[in-house]
């Protein structure tokens, strides 16, 4: 190889290396961008999840703000309890809540004294209701701020409810806010638009033990007097914690639980492939957030053209190395015309001299064969001339018909033409279309040759039997026949002729073959196996 090709290898691997680093690079940053993008988007999920706990921790404080003060004076809850909400004013700054309302203990069968104060606190006569089986209930007697709407909540015994119960019965037990499941607010009956809701409740337990027969009870827990409750539409809840970012969401869902077989109660657009998942706490419940802010082109558009750019400045390198390269070998090329033109001349006059030092030493060892096996010059010159004329029509039929291969048929036909075979009997010579390069077509003439020659003598081309000659492709093989039957006498077949041992050296040597010779009951069968090369056309 010349220097010059040296630095050509070299300026190439050197191109396609750093075409490859401008690959790994755009690879890289393709992958930090999207990581980047998908991280943003996760800490901007974990900050509205965050914004929503901490307004439900807001609510739970005014709550706990209230318990306080109905606990340090019951008989004053509904004036005190206005004036204090009145001054927090929680549904401006801390909006979301349906008010907050007091629901006082009572056995069943006596609701005159809930009503008594119910009548205090908002003027007019106020049913309690629904009808209920428990021993105890729980019944709405303050709901503030006051509002139509929530005028239509008064007088319910939430205990009645079961959903409302369940939820009760917990912040009973443990002192601590519970949360309701999904419910529809009683003040939901004077509603234009219906909205799915819930309720947080903490309990307010009986301080006074003289007094604790008075109020409700279940065997093991502390009596209490009453429950300080909120309600929440989840509707008006979501749009008053999130507000004009809602705008900016593409799709969001809530589930009352966790996973995915969590009831949905609420839900906005349409969720795309790359939400996040986030846990909001309600009191001592945890629901499950999806948020999906459809970013497509900052999660997938942004990494994609990285990665054509990069992609684009390797094929650019790539193709400049190209440029060059075509450049130089054109300047190149004329330069090494000329060395070509010496080198087939070169192997032009190596060739021949090949091929004529091959033809001599075959045409030297035919000569010595047959001049062991010749009893007289006539004898000698007329075998010879017989075997050469069958090499000299091999190589004419690959020299006439322009190709590198001759068709077996072709040969053992020609042969047993001039050996004076009939146009009847040659038709009946089949076989399939067997090609021969040079080598095998010379090795077969010449063991066609011997064969018709020993026919005419001694065998069925002298009139004294049959000749059949066939082949066959079998597994990988080519398989030739030579049969000639009905003979005078069987022929004898113990020794070999110098003749004879030449063709079967050919066989070997040239086909990579074997043949073998039988025979018996006035025959001779002769067959000739040798690899399938699958020389082409």
């Amino acid at each position: 190889m010349r220097p010059s090709s040296w630095a050509d290898r070299l300026l190439a691997l050197m191109v396609r290396f750093v075409g490859l680093l401008i690959l790994l690079a755009t690879l890289l940053a393709m992958g930090a961008s999207f990581l980047y993008n998908q991280a943003a988007e996760a800490d901007q999920a974990e900050r509205v999840a965050a914004q929503f706990n901490m307004r439900l921790r807001d609510h739970v404080a005014i709550l706990e703000g209230v318990r306080a003060l109905y606990q340090s004076d019951a008989a004053a809850s509904g004036p005190g309890i206005r004036a204090y909400l009145g001054a927090l004013q929680p549904q401006v700054h801390t909006p979301g809540m349906e008010g907050i309302g007091i629901a006082a203990a009572m056995r069943a069968g006596t609701p005159a004294a809930l009503e008594a104060q119910l009548r205090e606190n908002y003027g007019e006569d106020i049913k309690i209701w629904p009808a209920t089986d428990q021993p105890i209930g729980f019944a709405v007697v303050l709901v503030e701020p006051y509002t139509p709407r929530r005028h239509a909540a008064l007088g319910f015994d939430m205990y009645s409810n079961p959903v409302r119960r369940e939820a009760m019965r917990r912040a009973w037990q443990t002192g601590r806010p519970a949360a309701s499941g999904i419910v529809h607010l009683a003040q939901e009956k004077a509603a234009t638009v219906k909205q799915p809701g819930f309720l947080i409740y903490l309990p307010v337990y009986v301080r006074d033990p003289a007094a604790a027969a008075s109020f409700a009870t279940t065997p093991g827990t502390r009596p209490v007097e009453a429950f300080i409750y909120a309600p929440f539409r989840i509707t008006d809840m979501m749009k008053a914690v999130l507000g004009n970012q809602l705008d900016k969401i593409d799709g969001l869902e809530i589930r009352a639980g966790a996973g995915p077989s969590a009831p949905v109660i609420f839900r906005k657009g349409e969720m795309g492939w790359d939400a996040q998942e986030q846990v909001l706490h309600i009191a001592d419940r945890q629901w499950t957030m999806r948020i999906s802010y459809g970013r497509f082109f900052e999660r997938l558009g942004r990494p994609l053209a990285i990665l054509l750019f990069g992609l684009a400045l390797a094929v650019l390198a790539t193709q400049l190395h190209r440029v060059q390269q075509r450049r130089v070998g054109e300047a190149r090329a004329l330069a090494d015309e000329k060395a070509r033109h010496a080198e087939d001349r070169e192997l032009m006059i190596g060739e021949m001299a090949h091929r004529m030092k091959n033809a001599f030493a075959r045409i030297g060892a035919l000569a010595r064969i047959t001049l062991r096996e010749s009893a007289s010059l006539e004898e000698f010159e007329r075998k010879f001339d017989g075997r050469m004329r069958a090499l000299s029509d091999a190589k004419q039929m690959l020299v006439t018909g322009a190709v590198d291969s001759v068709e077996l048929g072709q040969i053992v036909r020609r042969e047993l033409e001039i050996a004076g075979v009939s146009t009847e009997q040659l038709a009946a010579i089949a076989g399939p279309e067997v090609r021969l390069g040079d080598e095998g077509a010379q090795a077969i003439s010449l063991a066609i040759h011997e064969f018709a020659t020993n026919s005419i003598k001694y065998g069925a081309l002298a009139g004294k039997g049959h000749l059949s000659v066939g082949w066959h492709r079998d597994g990988g093989d080519i398989e030739l026949d030579w049969t000639e039957s009905g003979l005078a006498e069987t022929p004898d077949i113990e020794s070999e002729s110098f003749g004879t041992r030449f063709i079967r050296s050919l066989i070997e040597r040239q086909l990579k073959g074997s043949w073998q010779r039988t025979a018996v009951d006035n025959s001779l069968a002769i067959v000739i196996r040798w690899p399938d090369n699958g020389i082409p056309d």
